[in-house]
């Protein structure tokens, strides 16, 4: 059989990141790759099995670290949103995320999580969007929530539908493994078709809250 050969939007779509993000990891030897000319490509079967040996339970605790909701989720960082378009929806849930410590430049992590989505939206399906960021100024992994009471409807998501759940993570530039882990985490945690119809219909914060914590502890 062929062996398949990925480009750097095809990685990009798989993994959930950024073209740029798969750029960066090429360049610095952070992911297996190889140029044809100035070209960057990627066998599917590598990429498959790097993404398994960042996510296995086998790998070193320095490497791979436990998540627990707990950990990555406050209520203060739990909003609810009622934008139909998602730049404002987008800029609502980094001001929130922005609060957090762990940020410390605000202006940058606005204009970063805008510019990543213009290249690539992270609606999921579903009704979920993931969007993330990893910079400089971000000093830990950092999460917040948005649950929009209307339907943000230009997303573009694969699946044709409108947006209703946001989690949107930031995280230091050196985290690129606890980052992948953690978008991972979220897109199959959000899988539950229970799960996702309590968040849209939690009335409040705190009942959004411990509607995570109790799909943790599943």
């Amino acid at each position: 059989m062929e062996e398949e050969i990925l480009t750097i939007e095809e990685v990009a779509k798989y993994l959930r990141v950024s073209e740029r993000t798969v750029y960066d990891w090429a360049q610095k030897g952070e992911i297996p790759a190889g140029k044809i000319g100035t070209v960057w490509r990627f066998r599917k079967n590598e990429i498959e099995r790097w993404v398994n040996e960042r996510l296995s339970g086998n790998k070193p605790q320095s490497v791979l670290q436990i998540l627990s909701m707990k950990n990555i989720i406050t209520p203060e960082r739990i909003i609810f949103l009622n934008y139909p378009r998602k730049r404002d929806a987008l800029i609502a849930l980094a001001e929130n995320l922005a609060t957090a410590p762990q940020v410390k430049n605000k202006g940058e992590l606005v204009m970063e999580i805008l510019r990543r989505e213009e290249l690539m939206s992270t609606a999921i399906g579903r009704g979920v969007a993931i969007p993330h960021v990893r910079l400089t100024s971000i000093t830990d992994l950092v999460v917040s929530v948005g649950i929009s009471t209307c339907d943000i409807t230009d997303f573009t998501a694969f699946d044709d539908t409108t947006v209703r759940i946001l989690f949107m993570i930031g995280s230091a530039y050196n985290q690129h493994a606890y980052y992948l882990q953690t978008l991972s985490y979220f897109s199959s945690l959000l899988k539950s078709d229970e799960l996702r119809q309590a968040l849209i219909n939690a009335k409040t914060t705190d009942e959004v809250y411990g509607l995570l914590i109790k799909a943790d502890n599943r």
